[in-house]
């Protein structure tokens, strides 16, 4: 079984893990999306196949092949084999995706949260500077979703703190993607 998987949102934030060996990577023929799906009350992250896309993120070892911590941890998906690109070459890694056809559209009932939104960025701008910030906003769709501003309280299980400059970029992205925040 290979022992490397592919974080694309929450996971490229290595304060929200503690898997070592991570290392910046790409991953070919992929895109990110919000879903909305019975499992979850809340927007997620997931990725679709999309021939023409590339996104940044890390690959990292699951410590001991101890792939049921990191499927309770990923709860709602599957795992896909892929390849992905990083600084030790391309490797045969799993990567996290909703089965397809469990996505919906977009509803009241499943807002995005921004402190999720915060999470996810804030790993881009420590990884990849602010242009990776700007991909993450860019290789992604479902900014038509509303996105509750949870910020003063966050409900994301693994939020952080951002600086100003950090929030103001996340900001600056979430008006570029034309997203509702409320």
């Amino acid at each position: 079984m290979r022992e490397h998987f592919f974080g694309y949102g929450s996971l490229v934030n290595r304060a929200t893990h503690g898997y070592g060996q991570a290392e910046p990577a790409r991953l070919r023929g992929w895109r990110r999306v919000w879903v909305h799906t019975a499992v979850r009350p809340l927007a997620y992250l997931s990725v679709e196949r999309d021939a023409g896309t590339v996104i940044d993120g890390l690959i990292a070892h699951v410590p001991g092949g101890d792939w049921a911590a990191l499927d309770a941890r990923e709860h709602g998906y599957s795992r896909h084999v892929a390849q992905a690109t990083g600084v030790g070459g391309t490797r045969d890694i799993q990567v996290y995706a909703v089965p397809v056809g469990e996505g919906a559209v977009p509803v009241e009932a499943h807002p995005i949260l921004l402190s999720y939104i915060d999470v996810v960025v804030q790993g881009f701008l420590r990884e990849f500077g602010p242009a990776g910030a700007e991909g993450f906003f860019a290789s992604t769709r479902g900014w038509d979703a509303p996105i509750l501003d949870d910020r003063a309280k966050p409900q994301y299980p693994r939020a952080q703190v951002l600086t100003g400059a950090e929030r103001r970029i996340v900001d600056a992205g979430l008006m570029g993607v034309g997203a509702r925040v409320g």
